[in-house]
């Protein structure tokens, strides 16, 4: 079992639960619509040891925290994704990989590093656990049994990314990986019904941690930051992985089903960015909404001097593909990440957005949910209230909806007073009021990555 420390990441609502349970009739405070039938589900690392050496939030083995909601009722089950690296541990019943902050180690076991611990996507009737420096693991639902890695009959050659883009209208998936050595970044699509079509190289000159992308209804859009991996300053004392304030950010735009020799990159400013929320196109240009740091000290705390670092705020570029012109806007002041949109409209232009708010702490929490109108240019907040946190807020459509923000907000919060934890389901179209419904959790749930939605009608294979 894991030992508590000063770490943040291994103490309060961050340390591990180690029980897999699950609990029927759970207790609901409002209503739950009767509409509003599927499972919720969300990935997050939770170590099952103690770690060797420093542990990172990055670090932690998957588990998967779902509640399935049918008929105004709901059920909650956890389990951990069962990855090589967790099953090898099991069974020497103590950790054998070091984690992020550790000086790379001989593998003589030859054991993957993959913990599936960070997204979730639902494609061809299947629910896959990512992490972007491995294969997908297939997950049984409601079960949340791990069936293995999905490799697509052997055809996948690369990374995989956490944050792949499903086309709402033809049912592709858009992805990528990214790697410490050549080729370092790989770009494939996935056909609708699950075939893995190509994987083919883009270029760049140096590895960089790419975590996300965007996709418009034409394009697809790669984010070449100058957050780098380079091996040599290691010798240096220095950390592998660092922000080069000096370097421009760079953002190549091709055509979807284009290649490496029509990619077109644009500059602006150096900058970070964990996660975008939307991409479109708007006649000559490519908009992209994400959330933008100044700089960022994820992986070495001590390297940022800047006292923005580390604080996102949703941003917009507009990429002209016929000048060649770069711009580049904050859209709020306030801090916020885990950006969603309504799904069905993914890469093509949304009135609304959804952001986490952050938190004025030292760990990134976050206070409640923003709600982005962008046509109108206004925001609104629903406040989790005193001493409570939540994670990523999923947008889920109510059924047969016409209203692009007709459906719920849906996110864990955790109340660190009580130390209890809740399904929140917020209503899209008034997120002051107060929540539809709170589903209490009979353990703690902790903090964690993302979450995804899946219908009552994909669950049963319609």
């Amino acid at each position: 079992m894991v030992n508590t420390s000063v770490n943040p990441y291994l103490d309060g609502n961050f340390a591990p639960v180690h029980e897999e349970m699950t609990a029927e009739t759970l207790q609901v405070i409002g209503e739950l619509p009767p509409e509003l039938s599927g499972m919720f589900v969300r990935n997050g690392p939770n170590p099952q040891w103690s770690p060797i050496g420093q542990y990172h939030w990055f670090d932690g083995d998957g588990m998967l925290h779902g509640v399935r909601i049918n008929n105004g009722k709901a059920t909650y089950r956890n389990r951990y994704v069962q990855t090589q690296k967790w099953l090898a541990e099991h069974e020497a019943e103590k950790a054998i990989l070091t984690g992020l902050l550790e000086p790379p180690q001989q593998n003589h076991l030859g054991i993957s590093g993959n913990t599936a611990n960070t997204a979730l996507v639902w494609h061809d009737g299947q629910l896959l656990a990512l992490w972007e420096g491995g294969a997908p693991h297939a997950i049984q639902l409601p079960e949340l049994k791990t069936i293995g890695e999905y490799t697509y009959n052997g055809k996948l050659i690369s990374g995989f990314t956490a944050h792949p883009k499903v086309d709402p209208i033809t049912g592709e998936m858009v992805f990528f990986g990214y790697s410490l050595v050549l080729p370092y970044l790989q770009y494939g699509i996935v056909s609708a019904a699950g075939e893995l079509l190509w994987t083919i190289p883009i270029e760049i000159s140096t590895p960089v941690m790419m975590h996300d992308f965007a996709i418009t209804e034409n394009y697809t859009i790669f984010m070449d930051l100058p957050l780098t991996f380079r091996p040599e300053r290691m010798q240096q004392g220095k950390a592998m992985i660092m922000f080069e304030s000096d370097r421009p950010s760079r953002f190549g735009i091709l055509l979807r089903h284009g290649d490496n020799s029509n990619i077109r990159w644009f500059e602006s400013p150096p900058c970070y960015i964990f996660h975008t929320l939307n991409a479109y196109e708007q006649g000559d240009e490519v908009v992209l909404i994400a959330c933008r740091m100044s700089s960022t000290s994820v992986l070495d705390f001590n390297a940022i001097k800047d006292p923005d670092a580390n604080i996102p705020r949703l941003h917009q570029w507009r990429f002209n593909l016929t000048t060649g012109a770069v711009s580049e806007s904050r859209l709020d002041d306030m801090a916020g990440e885990f950006p969603r949109v309504n799904e069905k409209l993914l890469g093509r232009q949304t009135r609304y957005g959804y952001v986490n708010k952050s938190a004025d702490t030292p760990v990134p929490l976050f206070a409640g949910i923003i709600k982005y109108d962008f046509s109108n240019k206004k925001s609104q907040v629903h406040e989790f209230g005193q001493g409570c946190y939540g994670g990523e807020s999923v947008f889920v459509p109510r059924p047969n909806a016409t209203d692009e923000d007709d459906g719920w907000l849906m996110t864990f919060v955790h109340d660190e007073t009580a130390n209890t934890s809740e399904l929140l389901v917020v209503n899209a179209q008034d997120v002051t009021a107060e929540p539809v419904a709170r589903v209490l959790i009979p353990q703690r749930v902790p903090y964690g990555f993302h979450a995804s939605w899946i219908t009552d009608k994909q669950l049963q294979g319609f």
